[in-house]
């Protein structure tokens, strides 16, 4: 297993300093085989609104803890890019995949061994899906162009050799041979009790409460067919896998972006408030006019809305908030408002990630008091559950999600998590079974049928 670097240290095999990538274009190639066939560290991001990614290998990592992470990661990355040496397109740049825990302080203990305060990898090798196009990427640190060119010569042909062969069968779900849920309903009811006399007492405008459900399997998963399972339940949802080491593996496929940077113009979405779908269009038309007449949910999701307006303000010159709507997924819509801000002066996607970690959506109001609620209330460890999970390049442009409709493996047992926001008319039974709803993306990938 490799060791992770010290705080904000550039680790990488040949050290030094300059990053040299190439890329290469290529026939179509299916990102499940590829990332079968990678070593860890391997990572996968796919969104609804750009690129397709998987990687392994490292080429650089970084890693970060304490109250300055994200300063830090900004910090290194800017010196590891600072040389950069690359010949491609720019959709096939080189990027750093990685993520951050939900507390600042985490201890990366099972199931999240492995899974530090901030860990980001620069993979070896990085297979780009973009505009129609195919393009893989290879970058080294210390290496000269000539050799990196050389191991990209080498790892197309592999490629081109294994294509055939490697596009086999979908694996099929592990089975699942039981589950044991950290929280027992008469538990859940007395948090949400406890919770909602924090809001009535004015400690609190809302908090989000998680659970976590361990899974035990009847045979191993394959990562890469999970993920590819979800593209197909879930194809307007971030889908994403971050696997540090050969340890555990964190994946999901979550509806929440936290942010987009692309130039000065940031994108974020409030994202707050649920129901589930109908079995006829009917009712599901019904579940949809409730969630949006609801006046419990129409005030949760107000508190995000309003929230991330103003941790956006200070930075940026306007902000645009669009109009509520109902965004409806496999199993459970949501109220979703998208948003908009322009940033006065250049900035760094993991500056508004640090501005914006954690919304109201995932975390509560006031801040503090939610968070301290949080850890007084919650019986197992969030890890990275509900945190920044995504990408950025050398200008500091990126995307990030929050790690939702998520899990974290070690192969032959996977630890789901699932939360919900508690405000002062919450009903814990409500709440309970909205949260077993949360739980059905991933648990759906890992049951036989």
């Amino acid at each position: 297993m490799e060791s992770p670097p010290r705080d904000g240290q550039v680790s990488a095999e040949p050290t030094g300093s300059a990053l040299v990538s190439r890329a290469v274009e290529l026939p179509d190639c299916d990102p499940r085989p590829f990332l079968a066939g990678r070593d860890a560290p391997r990572v996968y991001w796919t969104s609804p609104y750009g690129p397709e990614f998987a990687g392994g290998g490292t080429a650089a990592r970084i890693a970060a803890d304490g109250a300055d992470r994200f300063e830090t990661v900004r910090e290194a990355a800017d010196e590891l890019f600072e040389g950069l040496d690359y010949d491609g397109p720019e959709a096939a740049r080189p990027r750093l995949f990685g993520g951050f825990a939900f507390h600042e302080d985490h201890d990366p203990a099972p199931p999240w061994q492995g899974f530090g305060a901030a860990e980001f990898v620069l993979p070896r090798t990085q297979l780009t899906r973009a505009n129609g196009e195919t393009w893989l990427t290879v970058s080294s640190l210390n290496a000269t162009p000539e050799a990196v060119e050389r191991e990209l010569a080498e790892v197309r042909e592999a490629l081109a050799e294994s294509r055939d062969r490697a596009n086999g069968p979908d694996a099929g779900p592990p089975g699942v041979v039981s589950t044991t849920s950290t929280t027992t309903r008469e538990e859940w009811a007395e948090q949400v009790s406890a919770a909602v006399s924090r809001i009535e007492a004015g400690d609190l405008r809302k908090v989000t409460l998680a659970q976590a459900l361990t899974a035990e399997l009847a045979d191993e998963v394959s990562i890469p067919d999970a993920l590819a399972r979800l593209g197909e339940s879930y194809p307007d949802c971030f889908r994403f896998c971050f696997e540090p080491t050969t340890d555990g593996a964190f994946f999901g496929a979550t509806p929440e972006r936290l942010a987009t940077l692309r130039g000065r113009t940031v994108e974020t979405d409030a994202l707050a408030g649920s129901v589930g779908r109908g079995d006829t269009p009917e009712e599901d038309a019904e579940l949809e006019a409730s969630i949006e007449t609801s006046e419990k949910m129409a005030h949760e999701h107000g508190l995000v809305v309003e929230t991330i307006r103003d941790q956006l303000s200070p930075v940026s010159g306007e902000v645009r908030v669009a109009d509520r709507r109902v965004r409806k997924l496999a199993t459970i819509q949501h109220l979703w408002t998208p948003i908009e801000a322009d940033l006065t002066d250049n900035g760094h996607v993991l500056s508004i990630v640090e501005a914006l970690h954690p919304t109201p959506a995932v975390g509560g109001l006031p801040p503090e008091a939610a968070l301290r609620t949080i850890r007084e209330t919650e019986t197992f460890d969030r890890g990275w559950y509900a945190a920044p999970v995504g990408w950025f390049d050398a200008a500091g442009d990126g995307t990030f999600a929050v790690g939702l409709r998520s899990a974290v493996t070690d192969g032959t047992s996977a630890t789901l998590f699932a939360g919900n926001g508690i405000v002062a008319d919450s009903d814990p039974d409500e709440e309970y079974e909205e949260v077993q709803l949360k739980y059905r993306p991933i648990l759906d990938e890992l049951e036989d049928e």
